[in-house]
């Protein structure tokens, strides 16, 4: 084999369709000893390792004791400028924004001082296993450059984008119609299919921006193949109210990003707390997706997401952190969060529907499925390892655990960064615990 072809054995689980529509057994490929081939970069093959070593001759394997390989996890709504607030104390989501945000996104005018929290956060990002993400910049061009730059230099699979604020704003913080559209389509320009990196048109939410922006960044969507659109919708009651009062000649909050052209497949919606039946169908017809941010609508208190209704539905749903206002950058916990949000509405979340949310799930809703997601054949090396033994805690646990589907719920209920003892992105290693 060429010496460039590498294996990596353990325990190895992944996801290969939706729970909710081929049923638990048939959605995931589980090998107890198992062995993934990566050559350049992509996956080659996974199996059971009693098979695969035998051709394997001459190829380094790594070998992980007590310990779990799956996709890299990936988060479909997070803030990279929040990170140096999250956890800030006690607000609903709109005195949130002006109290915590907005001061906090002001300092991303210095390219440095972006430049500097970009790496902390793709550090976050890498020690909690995730390995794509769809991420908020500030509303300076500066902050999706510095982000965009040190992505490109671990060469991780990000899309990103310039946030688009006209009004009801701080002044600092605002830009205009003309402004938003050209700074965008200049970043697009440079940064939009680059390597593994992706440009998203990002009105922050529909308040924040006039009919006239919103018009603008319809037209800036649809001008680019395969770009992204991510916003916010329907995550507060208030804000929802407040929605009808800006936009009184449109039905609903979500049709004003449907009349604006900012709606279709690689839109991504961020919460979708409180949505009505013809808003679902209408996501789900026209391709567009919603990322569930358990632990930010708990923190804030917007409400449970009916992730059943979604999925009645059709709608593609992806998992987000959403720091700042969400609590952590691990997928793990976002699942924790999950789970109770099910259970206060008397529903349950199986631990493989956990997993495909958290990886072949947030793969689909970004229109990624081909790529990452899973480890088909010829999909990109994005994958983490799970220590079994992080904690003393759940090195017990997990010796009580009778079955793979105990073992894969106590990592979501118990799990936090950890638990990821290293990460590798596109076949390389970019975060290996101490």
């Amino acid at each position: 084999m060429p010496s460039h072809v590498k294996a990596y054995r353990a325990a190895i689980l992944h996801s290969l369709a939706d729970p909710a529509e081929v049923g638990i057994e048939q959605s995931y490929q589980y090998f107890a000893d198992g062995v993934l081939v990566v050559d350049n970069g992509r996956i080659v093959e996974v199996g059971p390792a009693d098979e695969l070593l035998p051709r394997l001759k001459g190829v380094e394997v790594s070998e992980y004791r007590d310990a779990l390989i799956t996709p890299g996890f990936i988060d479909t709504h997070i803030h990279y400028p929040q990170t140096g607030m999250i956890a800030s104390y006690g607000e609903q989501l709109l005195d949130w924004l002006n109290t915590y945000t907005f001061p906090t996104e002001q300092q991303f005018a210095d390219k440095a001082h972006a430049a500097d929290v970009a790496g902390i956060f793709l550090k976050e990002l890498l020690r909690n296993g995730t390995t794509t993400a769809l991420v908020f910049g500030s509303v300076h061009k500066q902050s999706v450059d510095a982000f965009f730059e040190a992505a490109e230099k671990l060469d991780l699979r990000m899309i990103a984008g310039k946030v688009l604020m006209d009004r009801n704003a701080p002044d600092y913080l605002t830009d205009t119609p003309e402004s938003g559209y050209a700074d965008s389509k200049e970043l697009i320009e440079r940064w939009h299919g680059k390597g593994r990196l992706h440009y998203a048109v990002t009105p922050r939410f529909a308040p924040t921006s006039t009919p006239e922006q919103l018009t603008l960044a319809g037209q800036l969507f649809a001008e680019y193949p395969d770009l992204y659109m991510h916003t916010h919708l329907s995550e507060n009651r208030a804000e929802i109210e407040w929605v009808k009062a800006l936009f009184p000649e449109r039905k609903g909050y979500l049709d004003v990003y449907d009349h604006h052209g900012l709606i279709g497949p690689r839109a991504v919606f961020a919460h979708g707390v409180h949505l009505c039946d013809d808003e679902c169908q209408r996501l789900a017809e026209t391709g567009s997706a919603i990322a569930f941010c358990p632990t930010s609508n708990l923190f804030l208190g917007s409400g449970l997401f009916d992730l059943e209704k979604l999925e009645r539905h059709g709608v593609r749903v992806g998992l987000g952190t959403d720091v700042g206002a969400g609590t952590s950058f691990s997928q793990l916990q976002s699942l924790n969060e999950a789970y109770k949000v099910m259970q206060l509405q008397g529903k349950k979340l199986d631990p493989f529907k956990s997993l495909y949310l958290a990886t072949l799930g947030g793969a689909r809703a970004l229109y990624l499925d081909h790529q990452i997601g899973n480890f088909a054949t010829g999909k990109d090396a994005d994958f983490v390892v799970l220590d079994y033994h992080a904690t003393p805690l759940i090195a017990y646990r997990m010796q009580q655990a009778k079955s793979l589907t105990e073992k894969l719920f106590a990592l979501t209920i118990l799990g936090d960064d950890r638990v990821v003892k290293e990460t590798f992105a596109a076949g390389r290693s970019v975060h290996r615990r101490n």
